[in-house]
């Protein structure tokens, strides 16, 4: 078995597949009104589907809200600059930080993601 992707529900695939796009400068795969892919430059890439009912998840969530289902953590080699880069991409900082050393961010679809320095 391979992992071969990563699907994110969201309102508005394309706007959110652009958006990840732009943060990751992966290339275009699929491009469908309910389907949209990024291809990674190796391993799992990124889909994104319709779903007109998205609810976005609450970060940090608290008893009965809509609760996170996956989120991605995204290595990077300077926090600031790439939180930049993020938030010129279109994400929004998430109020609520746990580490210092991890930045958490919320796509505009509210799917939450984290930027870190990794030594490898």
């Amino acid at each position: 078995m391979r992992l071969k992707g990563i699907v994110l529900g969201a309102p508005e695939p394309r706007a959110l597949a652009g958006f990840y796009q732009r943060l990751l400068g992966w290339e275009l795969g699929s491009d469908e009104p309910e389907w949209v892919t990024l291809k990674a430059p190796e391993g799992a890439g990124l889909s994104f589907q319709l779903e007109p009912e998205h609810v976005p998840p609450v970060w940090p969530a608290g008893p009965g809200d809509q609760q996170m289902q996956v989120h991605l953590d995204i290595a990077v080699e300077d926090l600031a600059e790439a939180g930049a880069r993020a938030v010129a991409a279109g994400a929004t900082l998430a109020e609520f930080q746990p580490q210092d050393d991890v930045r958490v961010y919320l796509d505009p679809a509210g799917h939450p993601f984290c930027l870190f320095v990794s030594s490898h």
